[in-house]
């Protein structure tokens, strides 16, 4: 049945209370609010749901201006006026400097993160909460497919995630965007259109326009979203299995940092343990991180053919490449991740 045969069901109090309810007794929150849909309605729910509390967080409402439409200071001060109505405290934040030509996605969600947790800071919050959806989750699992992304990508966003010391909170990650848009319309509550959401010059839009059509071969939201859950799952019991192999491993003694493991044991581990193993040390002790999965599998495979029996039985069998500001060698039967030195300078 299409869902134009029958009315969407807004978000009522009691599922706002149940979205909300893991941050009833935290101080304050800040609520990233840029007068889309969802984030409108973000606010109007964690409105209600304060509301409802005899005691519970400030809500802090805070709008990023990144300057880059003429209607974004009108769209500000709109949300600005509900928040009021609202009685929350309300705050726009204004991305200054020069833009890029290149990577501008990219670089306005790296402001707006940026901006947003030294909002929170300023607010006495340790949380930031977004108004991410299921069909955002969903998008995301697309794009990080299209780039041939490993099983920690294709999980997509986590309900929670650090960012600089704040933790980012996405409660409506399993909400469909059109629920949300109905309990607006319920409520009477306007919202803006933001027209790059559509503009095909950008990856994410091109993506999203495909998503009709991959929903009516079964690759709908609600499916995409669940295979990030199974990933997520999937990717948090690898990684217990990550901090096993390396307490089995251990870190043999090193001069200065970074880590050493036995040449065998380490081979004899499953591949997908090694490559994690060997990303979390480069990522660890490199000075140019975070190294690239694609990268760090490459390595690995460099590493198996250098510690071929063949070759490691010859004495002082070699091997030394650097990775993301690393250096990864075999030597004396063991593997070892140190920083690389600091790059010289030219001389003019």
């Amino acid at each position: 049945m299409s869902k134009s045969a029958f009315t969407v069901r807004g978000i009522s109090a009691a599922d706002a209370k149940r979205l909300f309810a893991g941050w009833t007794s935290v101080p304050a929150l800040v609520l990233a609010v840029s007068g889309g849909p969802d984030s409108v309605a973000l606010m109007w729910l964690a409105a209600r749901w304060r509301a409802a509390l005899k005691q519970g967080p400030r809500l802090v409402a805070v709008t990023v201006d990144h300057g880059l439409r003429a209607e974004s200071a009108r769209e500000a001060r709109d949300v600005k006026r509900l928040a009021t109505s609202l009685g929350l405290d309300h705050r726009t934040l204004v991305w200054r400097g020069d833009k890029p030509k290149t990577g501008l996605p990219a670089a306005a969600r790296a402001a707006r993160y940026d901006l947003l947790t030294k909002a929170a800071r300023r607010a006495g919050a340790a949380h930031v909460v977004t108004a991410h959806t299921r069909d955002d989750q969903a998008e995301t699992v697309i794009m990080r497919l299209s780039r041939g992304s490993g099983i920690a990508g294709l999980a997509g966003m986590a309900p929670q995630s650090a960012r600089e010391g704040i933790t980012l909170v996405r409660p409506l990650l399993d909400v469909p965007k059109d629920r949300l848009i109905a309990t607006l319309r319920r409520a009477g509550i306007g919202f803006a259109t933001d027209p790059t959401n559509h503009d095909l010059a950008f990856t994410r839009p091109r993506l999203r326009a495909l998503m009709p059509a991959l929903a009516e071969e079964g690759a709908d939201a609600r499916n995409l979203a669940r295979l990030a859950a199974r990933l997520a799952r999937a990717n948090a019991a690898l990684e217990r299995m990550t901090d096993g192999a390396e307490r089995y491993l251990g870190s043999l003694d090193l001069a200065g940092p970074g880590a050493a493991y036995d040449l065998a044991a380490f081979s004899a581990l499953n591949d997908e343990i090694r490559v994690r193993l060997l990303l979390r040390a480069i990522d660890r002790v490199g000075i140019e991180g975070p190294a690239e999965l694609g990268k760090v599998e490459t390595l690995l495979q460099a590493l198996d053919s250098a510690s071929l029996p063949v070759k490691s039985a010859r004495k002082g069998a070699r091997f030394k490449q650097s990775l993301a500001g690393a250096i990864v060698s075999i030597a004396r039967g063991r593997i070892e991740i140190v920083p690389a030195p600091p790059r010289r300078r030219k001389k003019p």
